[in-house]
């Protein structure tokens, strides 16, 4: 199977090697992290500890003949620097990027496609709410400006290397005040009411500042979530996202393959126990393998209790000052057919090429975060939906489909009951409220795989199962993001939980390659 690596020389050969670095988790980001430091002329051993590598943006079957990304699904941020850095279109790497945009229904019936061309887009707005054109425009506006300001194409990308300080982010905003209230104070509610007048364009809007985040879109510093996920230039195609032929997990197994081709040897199925800094690991089975450099990929609070009292005391308080409990739930779903949405019929139409959101109203959103942070169910799900068959059907058996289907809030654990007694009420939810804008929801589903926070906590490993390794709001960015270089000699993180943040990037195992070759006299 794709990704199974296994066991390519029996560990009594491993411990016996002497390793320059050792990195733990073969996440995307510690795959890419690899690479780098094996191109660089470095031993490098990447353990991971279940049977197939990619972590979160791994290649599953959860339904016979059906290959899907168990959490990973579209990408946007992975970054064009790692993309010719390993010279992914040799390895096979397409992508078909999404630009029918962002298709939102809405209860009266009406609806919108928020296309990724300007001018298509406008008029879309223009048949919606006439009034709304010039502040659309505005809010497009705001985001180009931050993107061009923080993340340039090229050598100047903010993303590249150390966080910048709140300073230094301050220099490149200049003046642009209304840039600097997107960035880091203002809320995802005011974000939109600030440019737009009709609530129904507000709300097509309020889910794109709370992706994997714990927060409401009424908290502050949500609006910054919608610039993080809008900062991409994948392909040179500023804030745009898209399909990679035969599913996200391919991105992982790429940087496989460019780690092993540079020299890096990678096993699975083979669990660590326990971090050493500065001497190595140990693993469940006991034995120990050496290495001055271990880099870990696992999340901070997994790194914590693989280190056990050799974690610096202030480190430690500082990784449990990080909000790290997710509110997602991810429905992988085998189709029979499209959704057929009522405001725009149809089972094969343009909305179907790009995302769909089934939004909620203000109320809605609000009821919805109180209710998950009771511990209870709210009455609808804000949805996120993706087709990967329609741009890509050797994904799927011929004549059937998928989803992915991108859902919050619910809670990690539930008041009463646990994840397993839930399971079907979540899924009835989750299809409910697709059913409020669709007509054949309930005929269409084959097969549906439901993954809650501790699902994916058990699965992938993510503590918590937060998707982005702790919240990527204003206050855990930039320069207040865990960096690279941790206390202990010789550890180093790689992970979502670093600079720049969470989603498919590959940059962050970069940054952190850099940092240790910086650290032992490579560059």
């Amino acid at each position: 199977m794709l990704g199974e690596i296994g066991l390519p020389v029996p560990i009594r050969e491993l411990a016996a090697t002497a390793w320059d670095a050792i990195v733990v988790g073969a996440g995307h980001n510690g795959l890419a992290c690899a690479a780098y430091l094996a191109r660089a002329g470095l031993r490098v051993l990447v353990i991971e500890s279940r049977a197939r590598v990619g972590g979160a943006c791994t290649i599953e079957e959860p339904f016979p003949g059906v290959r899907m990304s168990p959490c990973a699904y579209l990408a946007g941020l992975l970054h064009p620097l790692v993309v010719e850095e390993f010279d992914l279109p040799r390895r096979g790497f397409q992508w078909t990027p999404a630009v029918n945009g962002l298709f939102v229904p809405f209860l009266d019936g009406s609806s919108i496609q928020l296309w990724d061309d300007d001018e298509r887009c406008a008029a879309e707005v223009r048949a919606l709410s006439p009034g709304d054109v010039t502040g659309w425009h505005a809010m497009s506006d705001v985001i180009r400006r931050l993107r061009d300001a923080l993340r340039p194409a090229g050598v100047d990308d903010l993303w590249l290397g150390d966080a910048p300080t709140r300073e230094q982010i301050e220099e490149r905003l200049g003046n642009d005040a209304e840039a600097r209230s997107v960035l880091f104070d203002w809320s995802m509610a005011e974000f939109v009411e600030n440019y737009l007048e009709d609530e129904r364009l507000q709300i097509a809007y309020l889910g794109q500042g709370v992706i994997g985040t714990n927060a409401s879109p009424f908290d502050a510093g949500t609006a910054s979530i919608r610039f993080h996920h809008a900062s991409g230039r994948l392909g040179g195609m500023p804030g745009m996202w898209g399909y990679v032929r035969g599913g996200m997990g391919m991105v992982s197994f790429y940087f496989c393959d460019a780690a092993r081709e540079a020299g890096a040897t990678v096993v699975s199925g083979v669990p660590v126990a326990e971090i050493i800094p500065g001497e190595g690991v140990r693993l469940e089975g006991g034995e120990r393998i050496a290495a001055r450099t271990i880099i870990s990929n696992a999340d901070p609070r997994q790194t914590l209790r693989l280190l056990g009292d050799a974690a610096d005391s202030a480190w430690r308080t500082r990784i449990e000052q990080v909000p790290m409990e997710g509110c997602t739930v991810k429905l992988n779903v085998h189709l029979r057919e499209l959704p057929n949405f009522t405001a725009r019929p149809g089972t094969n139409a343009p909305h179907h090429y790009g995302q769909i959101n089934a939004p909620l109203t203000k109320d809605e959103w609000k009821a919805g975060f109180a209710a998950a942070r009771r511990g209870e169910l709210p009455e609808y799900l804000w949805c996120e939906l993706y087709f990967q068959s329609v741009h890509d059907a050797s994904v799927t058996p011929p004549g059937t489909h998928i989803m992915s289907v991108f859902a919050q809030y619910v809670p990690y654990a539930f008041a009463q009951g646990t994840w397993d007694s839930h399971r079907e009420e979540v899924r009835k939810l989750a299809l409910n409220s697709l059913g409020r804008f669709c007509s054949n929801i309930d005929s269409a589903v084959i097969d549906a795989q439901v993954l809650g926070p501790p699902d994916i906590e058990q699965k992938v490993g993510l503590t918590g199962g937060h998707i982005f390794q702790g919240e990527c709001l204003p206050p855990y960015m930039w320069a207040n993001r865990l960096t690279a270089r941790t206390p202990m000699p010789g550890l180093y993180l790689c992970g979502a939980c670093t600079h720049p943040g969470g989603s498919v990037i590959g940059i962050n195992g970069r940054n952190a390659a850099m940092a240790v070759l910086k650290d032992l006299g490579k560059m």
